[in-house]
């Protein structure tokens, strides 16, 4: 609520509403009212392939499948999908790391196996949060980084703040700044979506794989003596730099970052068959050239 308190809201299905509405709330429901828990997932799939005929563009029924059920089962969900024509298929299986996206109230939830247990979740204002953010503390360690990205006359100055948490260091924040401000509005909301996924702890490696692997189509920049293929994988090479030296990620022992005449994807073709020559980004399946 406005004033920061919390309320209870009952949610019901209209269906069932409308139908309490008019043989009274202590009717018993027909049998053609199932709820979450007592479909079938194989009928989701019915349910979803009888609906889509009438979606112009993309579906989507989350099948909620028993954490119990064997691979086979499982497997055996997207082969139906598959032959009744469906255009996706989304299934979701509670598990100890993500919890579950449906649950009994106490007072429904029947005494079963342990391993069927799912982590707490956190309700506010609606909103279900598999974890908490991190607490902010008033003073944090940090690190600011100079980047210098040819395209542009300013540089770019990348921080990023630690927390430490039983001895070790965790990235916690990022600010981007420069007087660019052609890249204001975007630094901004990366700014904001990266310390947002920080906050939440646990391993946040993936943030520096998807800002590497974003290309720019114009094609990327020689820095350093190493090609790379957009200003936001030059930023996810900082904070990736970071993380190293605060020993939260491991060096990568693998190729390392993309030097010259190693290919890229191609911004016509989408093939990775981009290659930098005498100065030049040339695609060798469709004949693009960025200097053409």
């Amino acid at each position: 609520m406005p004033d920061g308190s919390h309320q209870d809201e009952a949610v019901t299905d209209y269906a069932c509403a409308l139908y309490r509405r008019q043989f009274g709330d202590t009717a018993t429901l027909p049998d053609y009212f199932v709820d979450a828990q007592g479909l079938q997932p194989g009928d989701h799939i019915v349910m979803q392939a009888a609906v889509q005929k009438y979606v112009d563009s993309s579906i989507s029924k989350t099948i909620n499948v028993p954490a119990d059920t064997p691979f086979e089962g499982f497997a055996a969900l997207y082969l139906q999908a598959y032959e009744m024509g469906c255009k996706g298929c989304t299934t979701y299986r509670p598990n100890a790391v993500t919890g579950s996206v449906l649950r009994l109230s106490e007072s429904e939830e029947p005494a079963g196996d342990a391993t069927m247990a799912v982590p707490p979740v956190s309700l506010d204002a609606g909103v279900v949060y598999m974890t908490q953010p991190l607490d902010r503390p008033d003073a944090l360690i940090g690190k600011t980084y100079k980047l210098r990205w040819p395209e542009s006359d300013h540089a770019i100055y990348i921080t990023l703040n630690d927390i430490e948490r039983d001895g070790r260091r965790l990235p916690f924040e990022v600010f981007i700044n420069s007087k660019n401000m052609e890249h204001y509005a975007w630094t901004v909301a990366l700014t904001r979506m990266i310390s947002a996924v920080f906050r939440r702890g646990g391993d946040v490696s993936f943030v520096v794989e998807e800002l590497k692997a974003v290309f720019d189509p114009r094609g990327g920049q020689w820095v350093d003596g190493k090609y790379v293929p957009s200003l936001l994988a030059a930023i996810g090479g900082v904070i990736e730099r970071h993380m190293i030296e605060i020993g939260f990620l491991v060096p990568d022992s693998g190729a390392g970052p993309i030097t010259g005449g190693a290919l890229q994807q191609c911004p016509k073709c989408g093939g990775l068959t981009l290659t930098h020559q005498e100065g030049c980004d040339s695609c060798t399946s469709c004949a693009y050239s960025r200097c053409g």
